[in-house]
């Protein structure tokens, strides 16, 4: 992680162009998910829709990781490779991605399921979106990571979910990652204090099973430890005085799945 960078009004609403380059993205995959396609597929669209709105993937060759998205495929958590992998009925994918529009940074992240899906993997689904939602509301100016932090954790903590600890959230914005770090686990009022300008990713990282996972020997990929799913959701939010701003919208993404 670098830095703290308190952002200038200008320069929010710069990330928030880029943002709406990620999030109509977000839309355009939602549309080919679907059973026979590869992820390396979806990686490929990603990295020609970006360039075709005058941006670049944040995410390739960042640290050395070699593509434009990460595609992480049921009990993959995070960071993994899009490849020849061909999509399944019944599985969930995690698509995580980023764009870099005139140096300023998108990223988010949105599970998918793939045809029809499980009961208990929609349940997954639907409870670390929500995780995420709750710990939006605590992102205003005055209180704490600690408060995101507690949200996220006691939404999810009821289905005895395991709830990722080696991963967390992110500031974002000038860099793909600044500080400070979101946990998706802690106490109200702790940790740093959200103050105006800083801009923050959330993003819950709920497994079915245990917390507990397992890196992958390729350096990126990151798995359940007992091989049972995982979700992840990411949004980004600039933080006010009195209400979450969130940068970034789902709502493609959710329109063209009511279409489904």
């Amino acid at each position: 992680m670098s830095k703290v960078y308190y952002k200038t009004e200008e320069q929010i609403e710069q990330i928030r162009e880029s943002a709406k380059v990620l999030s109509l993205l977000l839309g355009e995959i939602a549309k080919e998910i679907k059973p026979g396609i590869t992820t390396l597929s979806l990686d490929r669209l990603a990295y020609d829709f970006i360039h075709d709105h005058g941006g670049t993937p944040a995410f390739l060759n960042y640290q050395g990781f070699p593509h434009s998205l990460c595609i992480s495929v049921n009990d993959q958590i995070v960071h993994g490779f899009p490849n020849d992998y061909i999509l399944k009925e019944g599985d969930i994918v995690s698509v995580d991605g980023g764009v870099n529009l005139k140096g300023f940074i998108s990223d988010s992240a949105y599970t998918f399921g793939v045809g029809e899906i499980s009961a208990e993997a929609q349940q997954l689904l639907d409870v670390t979106k929500a995780a995420l939602y709750k710990g939006i509301e605590q992102a205003v100016s005055g209180r704490r990571v600690g408060d995101i932090s507690f949200a996220v954790q006691e939404h999810v903590a009821p289905y005895n979910y395991g709830i990722v600890r080696e991963l967390v959230g992110h500031g974002v914005g000038l860099h793909l990652h600044e500080k400070p770090e979101v946990p998706n686990y802690g106490k109200r009022g702790y940790g740093p204090k959200l103050e105006t300008g800083l801009v923050i990713c959330i993003e819950p990282m709920i497994n079915s099973g245990k917390a507990g996972v397992k890196f992958w020997d390729d350096g990126w990929t990151v798995s359940t430890i007992d091989g049972k799913l995982s979700a992840h959701f990411e949004q980004m939010v600039a933080i006010r005085k009195d209400t979450p701003d969130v940068l970034l919208t789902f709502e493609y993404v959710e329109e063209v799945l009511a279409k489904k």
